[in-house]
């Protein structure tokens, strides 16, 4: 078992990470004096990898899309009862997600620290698959499926990604389709949940006051070491340009709802975080409320508080999304792809970069008071092979000169993207 303690000389902080003996990588950042503990439990499967082989396997297999997050579903009851009955005896709040790229278990608490991660632990490691608890699982993601299906908030913005992209499973809902999951058997999930949830394909990721030696002495009780499996993802061809340029739909809403997107080449690692990182600060110089532009677009009533913009990006996708309210989305489309243009030729403002950058900065340091927000970055950064301080470090490094070349790089006005929702028209 390997163990080292990596330490950050601009902040002070530090962490420890393990490789564990069963395979399993440990991230622990002990917080003294906090009376909250937050732990995570991840593997790198998401909705996206559909298409997957390992050394057992002659060729890759494609299994349905959804199945991550149904397998993320079915973990909560094994053979002797439902998890969260468990975790009500200790006290913890419990809870799971799926993502594109990856599926995560988590629990925070103030007491019984060590009786919930043995809870987490131990469950996560015991599926439990019959035809019967399968098939009653069935009804119930699907009628959630047709929820999603009625959001329009939902809609607008999985209708933007396939219009972004051709191929890549990215464009699916993470949930499937109702079709797709209706072909979900127990043997398919066993065969994705012992090729993706080995344990040298997981993160376990701890932040808060805890007892470093108690974790790793119920780590080496519970965790059934496995071998590598030499697990290989594919993902299909995806063309440089969008799939379409505009989707337009409607929906019993009363105000347009869009998203608009700029796709990119994907990334890993440090090149990942150093795009993410640059490219968040081009979208705040692009459009946060305190640029000329926010306030025009405000100003002329073509966008309300609602407006955002983040990056979206994971394991084989990378695009920068802008979103909102708007009467007139297709003229914000323009006014938009005019202002990148613009800034392409003319800079952005140094006084306006340096206020950005500081925000940025600080709201990471910010972050390092919430166990949530640690536990969540280590697993993060862990699964792409780098640590939480290379985010601060990136950031306090970058240079107007860095930014002004990802816009150029990031941001093709030609490989662009709007989805809108109307309000259904009135039948007279």
């Amino acid at each position: 078992m390997d163990r080292r303690v990596i330490e950050n000389a601009r902040t002070g902080e530090k962490y420890t990470i393990i490789e564990h003996s069963s395979g399993l990588k440990i991230c622990i950042w002990k917080m003294e004096g906090y009376s909250t503990s937050y732990a995570m439990f991840g593997t790198r499967y998401g909705s996206v990898n559909t298409t997957f082989k390992t050394k057992e396997d002659s060729d890759f297999i494609t299994v349905p899309n959804g199945i991550a997050h149904y397998l993320e579903h079915k973990l909560f009851e094994n053979e002797d009862c439902n998890v969260f009955n468990l975790y009500a005896k200790t006290g913890a709040s419990a809870n799971a997600y799926t993502s594109f790229d990856k599926t995560c278990y988590l629990f925070s608490c103030t007491d019984n620290f060590e009786q919930s991660l043995e809870i987490l632990l131990d469950f996560v490691q015991k599926p439990y698959f019959t035809k019967e608890n399968v098939d009653k699982e069935q009804g119930i993601i699907a009628q959630e499926i047709r929820m999603y299906d009625d959001t329009a908030s939902w809609q607008v913005f999985f209708n933007m990604l396939r219009g972004l992209y051709h191929n890549n499973p990215v464009n699916i809902d993470i949930a499937g389709t109702v079709e797709s999951i209706a072909e979900i058997t127990p043997e398919l999930l066993y065969k994705c949940y012992y090729s993706f949830y080995n344990l040298q394909n997981m993160v376990l990721s701890i932040a808060g006051n805890v007892d470093e030696d108690k974790i790793l002495e119920i780590c080496d009780r519970l965790l059934i070491p496995n071998e590598d499996k030499e697990l290989k993802v594919k993902f299909p061809d995806e063309p440089a340009e969008v799939a379409e340029k505009l989707i337009r739909v409607q929906k019993e809403i009363s105000m347009p709802l869009f998203n608009i997107g700029y796709k990119s080449e994907a990334y890993e690692g440090m090149e990942m975080l150093r795009a993410e990182t640059e490219t968040n600060m081009v979208l705040s110089l692009l459009a946060d409320e305190s640029t000329d532009f926010y306030k025009k677009l405000y100003d002329e009533g073509m966008i309300n508080s609602a407006f955002y913009s983040e990056v979206f990006s994971g394991s084989g996708f990378f695009a920068s999304i802008f979103g909102g309210e708007s009467r007139c989305p297709e003229k914000v489309l323009e006014l938009l792809n005019e202002e990148i243009e613009y800034r392409k030729l003319n800079g952005f403002d140094k006084e306006l970069f340096e206020n950005v950058k500081k925000s940025y900065y600080g709201s990471l340091i910010r972050d390092l008071n919430s166990p949530e927000a640690i536990a969540t970055n280590m697993i993060n950064c862990c699964m792409e092979g780098i640590s939480p301080f290379d985010v601060i470090d990136t950031v306090a490094a970058i240079t107007l000169e860095d930014v002004q070349a990802r816009l150029k790089k990031q941001f093709d006005t030609d490989r662009v993207t709007i989805s809108i929702v109307e309000p259904l028209e009135n039948e007279e």
